[in-house]
C-alpha cells in the first residue's frame, strides 16, 4: 500500500518496462497501491529490481517468491486500473492503512498458535476449503468483501484478546488488521509474507508447519503444496481431494474441487446440467452455486 498519484501513467509505464523484460502476470494498480503476481524471467531479474526500486514508490518494496517457481502461472502480461488493489467494500471511514497489526516471522507466528491465540483465515473459502492453519476460524464467504464483517462477527468480544490473521501474502491483511483495530481489537497480529512466505521462512528454520494442505494461487497452477495433507472433499462424490478444476462448459466456468474418478465420469464438467449442455446463465449457475455452498452435491 502506497500513494500513486497517476496510476494511468505508471500503469502504461509499468507496462511498457515490463513486456520489454519478457514478464507475465496479473497487475492491478490503484492510487492505494500495487498488486503484482507476476513471473520474471531469471536472467532480466536483477534489471526488474533495479528498475522497480528506482521508482520512489516502490524503493525496497518486499518480495514473495512463489513455493512452486517452475511452474507456468501466467501466459500474458495484464496490468489493469484499479479503484482498489483489492476490493473490500470500505469507506475511508472504516480503516486508517496506517495503523495496521504487528506483523510476525514464522516462527512468532507458531509461538502465539501455540499461547493460544485466535487464528482467523482472511481469504475466501475456497481458499480455505483446501489449506488452513489448525484450529483458525475460516468465515463462509466467496469475497474478501463478505468476509470483514464476518471476520468482526466472528470475534465479537475478543477485543482484548489476541488476533491473528493470515491470507495468501499479506495485502488483504494489512486491510483487515486496520478495520479490526478501527473497530477496537488493542491485540491484532499479522503473518508477514502471507502463505507464501511461511512455507520459505519454515524450511529454513526448520520449523513444523501449522499450516496444513494446499495454498490456493489466484493463477494457472490454482494451488501450491504447503505440505501433504489433503484437507478437501470433492464436490459431487465428498471424497477427500484437493485439486481444484474449472468446469469444463466454457459458459459456467465453475470453480470446484473434484477428485480424479469424478473427473473421469463427468469428464471435467461440474455437473449433469453442464455435461448435457442445458446449462444457462441466467438460471442454473445460480442454482449451482446456491447448492456448492451449502454443501449439497453438484450431481
Amino acid at each position: 500500500y502506497v500513494s500513486i498519484t497517476d496510476p494511468t501513467a505508471l500503469r502504461h509505464e509499468l507496462y511498457q518496462e515490463w513486456d520489454a523484460l519478457g514478464c507475465l502476470g496479473r497487475i492491478y494498480v490503484a492510487e492505494e497501491g500495487i498488486n503484482a503476481q507476476m513471473s520474471v524471467p531469471v536472467p532480466r531479474w536483477d534489471e526488474f529490481v533495479e528498475k522497480l526500486y528506482a521508482r520512489k514508490e516502490f524503493a525496497d518494496v518486499p518480495f514473495k517468491f512463489g513455493v512452486l517457481q517452475d511452474d507456468e502461472a501466467f501466459w500474458k502480461l495484464t496490468i489493469k486500473i484499479k479503484k482498489q488493489i483489492v476490493a473490500d467494500g470500505l469507506t475511508a471511514e472504516d480503516y486508517d492503512v496506517s495503523n495496521v497489526g504487528t506483523h510476525l516471522s514464522a516462527r512468532e507466528f507458531n509461538e502465539k498458535i501455540e499461547e493460544g491465540a485466535m487464528v482467523v483465515d482472511m481469504r475466501n473459502n475456497y481458499e480455505s476449503a483446501i489449506g488452513r492453519f489448525d484450529g483458525a476460524i475460516t468465515p463462509n464467504a466467496f469475497t474478501f468483501r463478505e468476509e470483514l464483517p464476518m471476520a468482526l462477527e466472528a470475534l465479537r468480544g475478543k477485543e482484548e484478546e489476541p488476533v491473528l490473521l493470515y491470507c495468501t501474502g499479506g495485502i488483504r491483511c494489512e486491510k483487515a488488521s486496520s478495520y479490526l483495530k478501527h473497530h477496537g481489537f488493542k491485540k491484532v497480529y499479522q503473518l508477514l509474507g502471507g502463505i507464501i512466505d511461511y512455507k520459505h521462512q519454515i524450511e529454513r528454520e526448520g520449523l513444523t508447519s501449522k499450516f496444513k494442505g494446499k495454498n490456493f494461487v489466484f493463477d494457472e497452477r490454482l494451488e501450491e503444496a504447503i505440505t501433504d495433507d489433503i484437507l478437501g472433499t470433492c464436490y459431487q462424490c465428498s471424497e477427500t481431494a484437493d485439486s481444484y478444476v474449472n468446469c469444463a462448459e466454457a459458459a459456467c466456468n465453475l470453480l470446484f474441487i473434484q477428485c480424479q474418478s469424478c473427473q473421469q465420469k463427468m469428464a471435467g464438467y461440474c455437473s449433469d446440467i453442464c455435461r448435457e449442455g442445458k446449462f444457462v446463465p441466467s438460471q442454473e449457475k445460480s442454482d449451482i452455486v446456491y447448492r456448492r455452498s451449502i454443501g449439497l452435491s453438484l450431481v
